[in-house]
C-alpha cells in the first residue's frame, strides 16, 4: 500500500494486508498519537488495510 506521512513529508510502500495499528507500529509511530486516513475516511486501529489502499498518516494535534 502507498502510505503518505506528514512529518517529515514522504511516501513509503508497505506490504499488506495489516491492521492500521500494526502499520503504525511497523513505522515506529505511537498508535495513540497518529490518525490513519484512507481516502476521506478516518480508519480505526482495528481496520484492515490492503495493498491497493492509499493511506495518509497524520499526527494528532491538540491545542487550547
Amino acid at each position: 500500500m502507498q502510505v503518505q506521512l506528514s512529518h517529515p513529508s514522504r511516501i513509503v510502500e508497505i506490504k499488506g494486508p495489516k491492521k492500521a495499528r500494526d502499520l503504525l507500529r511497523e513505522l515506529s509511530l505511537v498508535v495513540e498519537a497518529h490518525l490513519v486516513i484512507r481516502g476521506d475516511e478516518l480508519v480505526t486501529e482495528d481496520e484492515m488495510l490492503y495493498d491497493k489502499d492509499q493511506v495518509e498518516i497524520r499526527p494528532v494535534i491538540s491545542g487550547g
